[in-house]
């Protein structure tokens, strides 16, 4: 496994190693002695999966205080566009993003730790997203930004009229507004 660190601290790409054949694939998605050798300790207790077709936004959410998560994600079968917002307030990258495209194919997977809102687009006709949490879910711990919000500049490749969404992401705060770590 690869493990490529992004432009804010903190957050990372890891590429696994593909081994293909005439059968198909066969690949190592998670060692935990391995990730914590290259980004440090953490211990996931939950693995979470949705299904969801081209257009879906979910995000950006995450929760607030003791009830924070940090995440592994990745896509088993088609693709999205994945972010993670910095809103750290004292990081020098607060307000910041990185934005991944993971697919089935590419196999990638990115680590978000605890401190960011996280969001993904569908590019594909469905899309598969699994991920490792280190935090059981608390709803009265859940928060989020608007996917939107112009402080944030993320530059999602799809009309805005064409995003499918929840009614209550579409009631997000805007960062301004929003409870921040």
């Amino acid at each position: 496994m690869e493990y490529n660190k992004t432009e804010i601290d903190g957050v990372y790409t890891l590429q696994p190693r593909v081994f293909n054949d005439a059968r198909g694939y066969f690949m190592e998605a998670w060692k935990q002695q391995e990730f914590e050798e290259h980004i440090g300790p953490v211990h996931f207790i939950q693995d979470n999966e949705s299904q969801s077709v081209r257009g879906v936004l979910r995000g950006l959410h995450y929760q607030k205080g003791q009830w924070s998560q940090a995440k592994l994600v990745r896509v088993i079968k088609g693709c999205v566009l994945d972010v993670a917002v910095d809103i750290r307030r004292s990081s020098p990258t607060f307000g910041h993003h990185v934005m991944v495209e993971l697919s089935g194919e590419n196999k990638r997977q990115f680590f978000i730790p605890r401190g960011f809102a996280h969001g993904f687009l569908v590019m594909s006709d469905e899309a598969v997203f699994t991920y490792k949490v280190d935090n059981v879910y608390a709803p009265q711990a859940e928060a989020g930004i608007r996917w939107d919000d112009p402080q944030l500049a993320i530059n999602w490749p799809i009309d805005p009229k064409d995003v499918i969404t929840s009614e209550k992401d579409l009631r997000q705060p805007l960062l301004k507004d929003a409870w921040l770590f």
